[in-house]
């Protein structure tokens, strides 16, 4: 199926590009590597963004990895199906690979997204700034950066630097679950003790023992 060698030869190409930069990927470099002409791949994608999409989820199915409806207990996991997936490319440092073009960016904002819909639901009671603060250091940890650094600054293999980041995950998940916010002055309830927002100082409604 033509579709499907045109997303084949995709993948190959960004797997043997030595940055995360996808401008390289472009109609004639995907089309000479599935062996049809450009006006083929044309035939299929009216746009380089729709062709750099279809080849992301192309990615995405190859590793088994989807943002989609992910929780709080399902970081872990995806962080290492994640991590698994880095010595099949050719990028020589993931700590500089910062997202370039349109479908990087989406992709970036889906991790994003998807970390702050698995903190969403643990943290229905906490100040909007500790949502943001546990959401923001999950994603830190679960970044191909904070990998990179484990590997480089501290030579640890990639199996012992996704141990480290996964337990360092599910660390954070406890304290989310159990309610020990970063706002909090005792490490216990990210709101104070006569349900009051620290941060705000608006009184909380009362606990119905349902997520928000």
């Amino acid at each position: 199926m033509t579709r499907e060698r045109i997303l084949a030869a995709g993948s190959e190409l960004v797997h043997e590009f030595t940055t995360w930069d996808w401008r390289g990927l472009t109609f004639r470099a995907v089309a000479e590597r599935a062996g049809v002409g450009e006006r083929t791949v044309y035939r299929y994608f009216a746009t380089e963004r729709e062709l750099h999409d279809a080849i992301m989820r192309r990615l995405g199915d190859e590793s088994g990895i989807t943002y989609e409806g992910v929780s709080l207990d399902g970081l872990g996991p995806i962080t290492e199906r994640l991590f698994a997936t880095l010595p099949s490319y050719a990028v020589a440092r993931w700590d500089t690979a910062e997202p370039i073009g349109p479908t990087l960016m989406a992709e970036e904002l889906r991790r994003r997204e998807a970390v702050a819909g698995a903190v969403a639901q643990p943290t229905a009671g906490w100040p909007e700034e500790g949502r943001r603060m546990a959401a923001g250091l999950l994603d830190v940890l679960w970044s191909v950066q904070s990998y990179q650094r484990l590997v480089s600054a501290w030579q640890l293999d990639g199996e012992q630097a996704t141990k480290a980041i996964t337990w360092a995950i599910g660390m954070l998940a406890d304290a989310i679950r159990a309610g020990h916010g970063p706002l909090s002055s005792d490490g216990q309830d990210p709101l104070s003790s006569d349900g009051q927002d620290p941060v705000s100082g608006e009184q909380s409604p009362p606990e119905t023992g349902g997520a928000a």
